[in-house]
């Protein structure tokens, strides 16, 4: 099974990426230039690649216009030091407008360009920050239109899009990336990273990560700034 898979450099879309590797998939990877704030995440995305052995992996270009707004994009300050209780309680400035489904809509166009059968994402609907594109109503949705809208569809064999980590807690997603021997040093998860790829430990992905390894009984190899 040839499988496109959206690779963000964090920790969720590299277990993703280990996982359909596991399963004997021909694995490719997907990230995107869309004007995030720091280039370290397509850095550790390419690290994240070569050390899982993907066939290939591109990097679309977003226009920065369409996805500006957000606190990802530099518009505003990333909100951090928010307790966990606080975290998935709205709609934070960390939401880029519509971008997993733009990455979904890039994806699925690859899929049919190189024949690739399924395009794996790592959204999940448990430890997350609150993103209405990161739920399983949203999923569906998405299904419905690589269904609709392509001719592969329309000839009955819709590329399937599939969220393996969608109800999994963030513990349970490194406990299966260690048994897959994913190097998460490789990755990061934080949205306001320095320029030398250290993590903020305060933002709500380095919360949620900087838990999930506690729970985990895993050392975390995140480089945390100070």
């Amino acid at each position: 099974m040839r499988t496109i898979v959206l690779l963000s450099g964090g920790l969720d879309s590299a277990t993703v990426l280990a996982m359909c590797r596991a399963e004997g998939r021909e694995c490719h990877a997907l990230s995107f230039r869309y004007g995030q704030r720091h280039e370290v995440e397509l850095q550790a995305a390419t690290r994240v690649a070569a050390g899982l052995g993907a066939t290939s992996h591109r990097v679309a270009v977003i226009d920065a216009a369409c996805l500006a707004g957000s606190a990802l994009t530099g518009q505003g300050e990333v909100p951090k030091g928010r307790s966990e209780a606080e975290i998935g309680r709205g709609i934070p400035s960390t939401y880029v407008p519509a971008r997993n489904t733009l990455f979904l809509a890039h994806a699925i166009a690859l899929a049919e360009t190189i024949g690739a059968g399924e395009i794996a994402i790592g959204i999940n609907a448990l430890d997350y920050s609150g993103y209405p594109d990161c739920r399983p109503e949203w999923l569906a949705a998405i299904q419905d239109v690589a269904r609709l809208g392509t001719r592969v569809g329309a000839t009955g064999e819709p590329v399937k899009i599939r969220a393996p980590l969608l109800t999994m807690g963030k513990a349970d997603i490194i406990r299966r990336g260690m048994a897959l021997g994913v190097d998460y040093g490789l990755t990061i998860s934080c949205y306001d990273p320095s320029e030398d790829g250290r993590a903020c430990a305060a933002c709500d992905a380095c919360v949620l990560r900087r838990r999930g390894f506690a729970e985990a009984c895993v050392a975390d190899p995140t480089r945390y700034r100070g």
